[in-house]
């Protein structure tokens, strides 16, 4: 993301304080931004627009201070084609599921592997469900997307003067084929 989401403006339903959440039944969410707040993921993600996006789901408390996040991110983005910049339309339906662990700790060696992600992660103060549907749409959406028929040409440049480099030049075996037949006499056992 370029730019954070400035919670300020944002409705007090999209950031659960941890320490709110139901410890016996799930909390339910559901979460469909208004065009502004759309506006603004838009532009925190480098998209040209986002028409549509929900997020529902519930978050279920699990063993002693501990809370599982599932839900279901559904939305319809407009991304810049990498190659012609054209709108390029993408459709989102993607399962979010994320661990809370309330004593959850890092590792301290210097070293050390993170832990794997069914292990959970540690419970914030405040789960803001406009960073975690900006997360989980970054995520989802093609990291080069394409407007059907754009392609990739070549480009060759080089100084005046100078002869370009292409891939054909720049191909230190291309060559050996050619060299093979050559070294090989009329009988096809190759000279020595």
């Amino acid at each position: 993301m370029s730019k954070p989401i400035d919670p300020a403006g944002q409705p007090p339903e999209t950031r659960l304080r941890a320490s709110a959440l139901s410890g016996r039944k799930p909390t339910r969410l559901r979460f469909a931004p208004a065009a502004a707040a759309r506006g603004e993921m838009a532009q925190a993600l480098g998209l040209l627009a986002l028409p549509f996006l929900t997020l529902t789901g519930e978050i279920r408390p699990v063993g002693k201070g501990d809370f599982r996040l599932t839900a279901r991110l559904t939305a319809r983005a407009v991304q810049a084609c990498a190659i012609t910049l054209a709108p390029v339309p993408a459709q989102v339906d993607e399962d979010i599921e994320r661990l809370y662990r309330a004593e959850f700790a890092y590792p301290q060696a210097e070293e050390a592997e993170l832990p794997p992600d069914d292990e959970g992660e540690p419970l914030p103060e405040v789960i803001d469900l406009t960073d975690l549907a900006c997360e989980a749409l970054a995520l989802a959406l093609p990291l080069y997307p394409r407007a059907p028929g754009a392609t990739l040409g070549s480009q060759v440049f080089a100084p005046p003067g100078a002869a370009p480099l292409t891939d054909d030049v720049l191909r230190p075996f291309a060559g050996l084929a050619g060299l093979a037949d050559r070294l090989k006499k009329p009988g096809g056992e190759a000279e020595e």
